[in-house]
């Protein structure tokens, strides 16, 4: 049946009297006028039947989608999934990002020279003049829920797409009169790109810190300019638009700027910081550049305090580990190691340390490079090898500051591990972090560097190796059927087999169709006896040790994990990837 107006289909279905959407009109026009407090917005408004729209939906009290399905009966506008759907390139054509952000719509299709346009509010005439104005020919409309349409546009047209259009036009245009532009009237145009720029540089962050993005990578090629986040370790590319590439000069010089660095050197790398909040959570940004081939590669790296000061108990540790380590790390003296590869949460585990047993009775102090959080309560040094100011120089210093427990941000070289060995011999408790693939590489490494094995067997109270797996999203997590043969070819305990469970993740908005949302550790602790000081004084190799330690009782990173993919907290295949193989790796798990 068709409907002369959207009152009209109202009323038909039941939604409101004619009285009733009279009165909605009339109070919300009023209403609007009075808040806006000016006659143009309240003009607009007047003008909004979409804005109506949104009203009546509220009042119907029906979800966005059962109320788009009865728009959609009965003045036949056809429902779209995008997330099902890519837009056509000569639709996509057709329509701006400055006009797809503005009306919240997205071009589908071309049907028969009719452009197929998909929105929430199909009764807005400010969108439907838009859009036509924008096609220049005629338009059709299907429904999609607000939130859809917008994923849709971040996902299709990018990040921040509107303002890079509007800058690159801007670039086009000042090009094209520069050379009648002089004095007030150059300087305006250059004030607005800068605007522009620094919207842009802010929808980036707002948007990798709504992705719970650790790290953000600007990175130059030969006809782009890349963007990507790294969310839950691993990297993802984010959609752009294709007009960033023009602009790279003048987004990387905006990062400069907020990082304090020189934004005339762009031969050398250079370092910086910036501070920023965001919906009141102070966010610590690192900022690096390097110059490559193709212009300056940028990364940043996002703190925040929750990120770093994290409790023992979220860091994902079972009660076998937590227990000792929470004994180990409050004895009087000795040398408490963390140990795994870059981003595997060494620095975390060592703040949760400090935090837990932080106290005004301990003086704390720690040498870091560089620090990564400030703590209250704690005597930080930052590492400044250009003064000479290095991890060993300042360790130095620290004993004669009558420290109780001091931290090393990493044991990089000889000098600084037998310092620390020292201190721990002396009666300080040291805690540090080494780069090895398990706990019991970390006495072959001190070894290896020149330190004596009676010393470091001595010293060394204990080892903690870990890695960061992704956790199942628990909007997607669903069973994982998992046969026999193919867990025993991945060391799964033959004991364990027999009514053994697993989880993997589907894939859903909520976690953004990764199957996975967050991260947590698995943990290998090594805690030193008698037994594994005679090996080490012996120098034996490291997997002598690690058997001896798993003789007494020591898991390894593998078995722990297993532990965590039984519980449902990961997947099998977050296990695998994270840690050591011992044997020829099986096939995927796709494809058992």
């Amino acid at each position: 049946m068709a409907y002369a107006s959207f009152k009209d289909f109202c009323v038909a279905a039941n939604l409101c009297t004619a009285d009733q959407f009279d009165d909605w009109r009339m109070g919300y026009t009023q209403n609007g006028s009075a808040e806006d407090g000016s006659a143009e917005d309240g003009n607009k408004i007047k003008n909004s039947v979409g804005s109506l729209f949104e009203l009546v939906r509220e009042k119907s009290e029906k979800s966005e989608k059962d109320f788009l399905s009865l728009i959609g009966q009965a003045f036949d506008w056809k429902p779209v999934d995008l997330s099902e759907v890519k837009p056509e390139p000569e639709a996509r054509l057709k329509i701006s990002s400055k006009v797809a952000s503005q009306h919240k719509v997205i071009p589908v299709s071309m049907e028969e020279g009719v452009l197929m346009v998909a929105t929430s509010n199909p009764f807005s005439t400010d969108l439907l003049n838009a859009v036509r104005f924008a096609a220049q020919g005629p338009v059709n409309f299907m429904l999609a829920p607000s939130e859809d349409i917008t994923k849709a546009y971040e996902k299709h047209y990018g990040v921040g797409a509107d303002t890079i259009d509007e800058l690159a036009q801007d670039q086009v245009d000042e090009e094209e009169d520069l050379a009648l532009m002089f004095g007030d009237e150059k300087e305006i145009a250059e004030g607005d790109q800068e605007a522009s720029i620094i919207r842009f540089v802010n929808q980036v962050i707002l948007q990798a810190q709504k992705s719970r993005a650790t790290d953000i990578h600007f990175e130059p090629q030969e006809d782009n300019l890349q963007i990507r986040h790294r969310i839950d370790g691993i990297l993802h590319v984010m959609p752009m638009p294709p007009a960033l590439n023009r602009l790279q000069a003048a987004l990387i010089s905006r990062i400069k700027v907020m990082s304090g660095m020189n934004i005339a050197e762009k031969r050398l790398p250079q370092d910086g910081r910036i501070n920023i909040k965001i919906k009141g959570a102070e966010i610590d940004i690192r900022v690096s550049t390097v110059p490559t081939v193709y212009g300056e590669s940028v990364s940043l790296r996002l703190l925040t305090r929750e990120s770093v000061l994290k409790g023992m108990d979220t860091l994902g540790m079972t009660k076998e580990i937590e227990e000792p380590i929470s004994n180990i790390i409050r004895k009087p003296h000795g040398i408490v190691l963390v140990t795994g590869p870059t981003g595997s949460g060494k620095s975390t585990s060592l703040y949760s340390f400090l935090n837990t047993i932080n106290d005004t009775d301990k003086r704390i102090m720690t040498v870091e490079d560089p620090v990564e959080y400030e703590m209250a309560g704690v005597n930080q040094v930052a590492v400044k090898n250009d003064i000479g100011r290095s991890f060993a120089h300042i360790l130095r210093h620290f004993l004669r500051q009558d420290p109780d427990v001091i931290m090393v941000g990493e044991i990089r070289d000889g000098e600084t591990a037998e310092i620390a060995i020292q201190a721990a011999n002396t009666g300080h408790l040291v805690f540090s972090t080494l780069h090895t693939n398990d706990a019991p590489s970390a006495f072959t490494r001190l070894i290896d560097m020149d330190c004596e094995p009676f010393l470091v067997a001595d010293a060394i109270e204990a080892v903690m190796a870990q890695r960061l797996v992704r956790t199942l999203c628990p909007e997607c997590r669903v069973e994982q059927v998992v046969s026999k043969e193919y867990l025993l070819s991945v060391e799964f305990p033959p004991t364990q087999v027999p009514g053994a469970k697993f989880w993997h993740g589907k894939g859903c908005d909520a976690c953004g169709e990764r199957g996975y949302q967050g991260r947590s550790g698995i943990y290998e602790l090594l805690q030193n006896s008698e037994a594994i000081q005679a090996q080490v004084i012996n120098r034996a190799p490291a997997s002598v040790i690690g058997q001896l330690a798993r003789s007494e009782g020591m898991k390894t990173l593998r078995e722990y994990g297993w532990g965590r993919a039984l519980a449902g907290v990961t997947s099998i295949e977050e296990v695998l990837r994270v840690t050591q193989i011992t044997e020829d790796a099986a096939e995927p798990v796709e494809n058992f």
